[in-house]
């Protein structure tokens, strides 16, 4: 096999996992936003839309890309009574790079809001005026909830969320707007459980909207929480790698199996992101550069006697970059815990700054010192890693000058800036469900992470894989890869894969769809599996204010 053709693919794995990610989504990865868990971007997914085996061809006629945003990490499916709102407070973004010079040529910048209808209930009690006493209800539902879209109009529903889309494009502010001519969009309340909301796939699939982005065409949104679909060992990977790293690859010892995430999912035409806005993206650089970002305001007092609970602070001030996601992993496992929230606060066109950390990555030389003499680590510093890793892929065959695969702005005429951006080659096809590989590009499946990522992309073992030294010269551990010197990709060194024995699955519908919006529902708070079983619990809800029954 050629040392470049294995080099290549391999050092481009390792670039954009190894030596940048890591073991881990973008969990807590740092002290603020530990502390902010609303506002904690956990993963970033960017990826052309596909579908399963029969609808797959209906997919990539779409032509579109799909982005998904998740915050707010490892929520309990019982975390009531308030469940897990986004922050009214803040703003959260969509950031994409069409033209290779690490500024944002295109943002989605979302703003939530909390609404309260201040639900009462008749105590049977009597005012001194013997009028009814009504009592504020503690609860965010009075009753089970309708199949209908609208929260608002829904009289069980005491506090819904809605938002509003600002589509930024260099000067222009555009409020994106339904199909229907709304620019006012609602979330789906959280999985309370069973009794709440009987079906919680029919109730969350009300809430996906048909958008507008103009005269590139229209898209879907939908703003929701969903099944946490990374999968990985997460307690042991954290308690100093104790792991079993040539033991089997499956799902068994994921241990956020049960969490969940609130996700912002949008489905884009291409020719809307591409740097070729009119429309058609024949002239287009393919390539897209992506990060998500959230915002609070600079000022911050606290009310001391709030009226209500809408009224317990007052916020001011310029908007303040407070966490940003591109690649998964980067801030919690590459960047030094004294630039953690420096990191968050940065942007990509000045990410010279942290360069040290991916010439001299310190994750190899932890894990050799945990495994003694178990693989050999390349050398830092690490320059071919820098390369690769802050400027896209551009791979060839041997003495080849056209890339077989590439997600390099500069192979389309564009200049690139060094930055750590997810980068999606756009006129690469997506595969089916069932023709993914978990492995990325790693098993030569150039629609999968480090281009662009999706759901089930197992960056965890990717990252494991390359950090035991595939990219080295001559692969020292005969570890699994893809070899282009030949011209036609070739996996080298089959099932030899270094993981953290959990594997995610793309066909596994209890975490992922093979459809808009791709990430699982969440599990229900409660199965009421004691009602299920007896069949002799009480159904009624209870009695509304005014004397209503539910």
């Amino acid at each position: 096999m050629s040392r470049i053709g294995h080099l290549a693919v391999s050092t481009a794995i390792v670039s954009a996992v190894c030596s940048s990610l890591a073991l881990a989504s973008s969990h807590r990865e740092a002290p603020f936003t530990a502390a902010n868990p609303t506002i904690d971007a956990t993963d970033f997914y960017m990826f052309r839309a596909y579908g399963n085996g029969a609808t797959n061809a209906a997919a990539v006629a779409t032509d579109s890309v799909v982005l998904i945003a998740n915050y707010n990490p490892l929520q309990d499916p019982y975390g009531g009574p308030n469940y897990f709102a986004l922050n009214p407070n803040a703003l959260y973004a969509i950031n994409i790079d069409n033209n290779g010079d690490a500024k944002p040529d295109i943002s989605f910048q979302f703003q939530f809001k909390n609404n309260y209808k201040g639900t009462a209930l008749n105590t049977g009690a009597k005012d001194s005026t013997g009028k009814a006493v009504n009592v504020a209800i503690p609860l965010i539902v009075s009753g089970p909830l309708g199949v209908t879209g609208d929260n608002s109009t829904d009289a069980s529903a005491n506090r819904y969320e809605t938002y509003t889309i600002n589509m930024i494009r260099g000067t222009t502010v555009t409020a994106l707007m339904t199909t229907g001519g709304s620019a006012t969009f609602q979330k789906p309340i959280d999985n309370i459980g069973t009794k709440t909301i009987p079906d919680y796939n029919a109730y969350a699939n009300t809430f996906i909207q048909n958008v507008s982005f103009g005269s590139c065409g229209t898209g879907q949104i939908f703003v929701g929480q969903r099944r946490e679909g990374f999968i990985i060992n997460l307690g042991e990977t954290f308690d100093l790698l104790d792991l079993n790293p040539l033991g089997g690859r499956n799902s068994t010892q994921n241990t956020v199996a049960g969490k969940s995430i609130t996700s912002i999912v949008m489905q884009v035409p291409v020719a809307c992101l591409t740097k070729d806005s009119k429309g058609s993206t024949a002239s287009a650089d393919p390539v897209l550069g992506g990060w998500t970002t959230s915002y609070l305001r600079q000022a911050r007092v606290l009310n001391p006697t709030p009226a209500s609970t809408n009224n317990t602070e007052v916020v001011g001030g310029a908007w303040t970059q407070v966490s940003r996601l591109g690649n998964p992993l980067v801030n919690e496992l590459v960047i030094g815990l004294p630039d953690k929230d420096r990191f968050n606060d940065s942007q990509p066109k000045d990410d010279a700054q942290f360069a040290n950390y991916v010439t001299n990555p310190t994750l190899p030389v932890l894990i050799n010192a945990l495994f003694p003499g178990a693989t050999m680590v390349p050398a830092a510093p690490r320059a071919d890693l820098a390369a690769v890793f802050l400027t896209g892929l551009s791979l060839k065959a041997t003495g080849g000058t056209t890339p077989i695969f590439s997600n390099n702005p500069s192979d389309y005429g564009d200049p690139v800036a060094a930055s750590e951006e997810l980068r999606l080659n756009t006129s690469i096809p997506p595969v089916a469900t069932t023709a993914q590989s978990n492995l990325g590009l790693l098993a030569c499946d150039t629609s999968g992470f480090p281009n662009g990522r999706r759901p089930g992309d197992d960056v965890v073992d990717i990252a494991l894989n390359a950090t035991e030294g595939a990219v080295y010269p001559g692969d020292p551990n005969s570890l699994q890869s893809c070899d282009v010197s030949s011209g036609t990709p070739t996996v080298v060194h089959a099932n030899a894969v270094v993981n953290d024995g959990a594997s995610a699955d793309a066909t596994d519908i209890n975490y992922y769809l093979p459809a808009f919006p791709y990430l699982a529902a969440p599990l229900p708070g409660a199965t009421n599996a004691a009602r299920a079983a007896t069949g002799s619990l009480p159904t009624s809800t209870g009695t509304a204010a005014g004397g209503d029954t539910r």
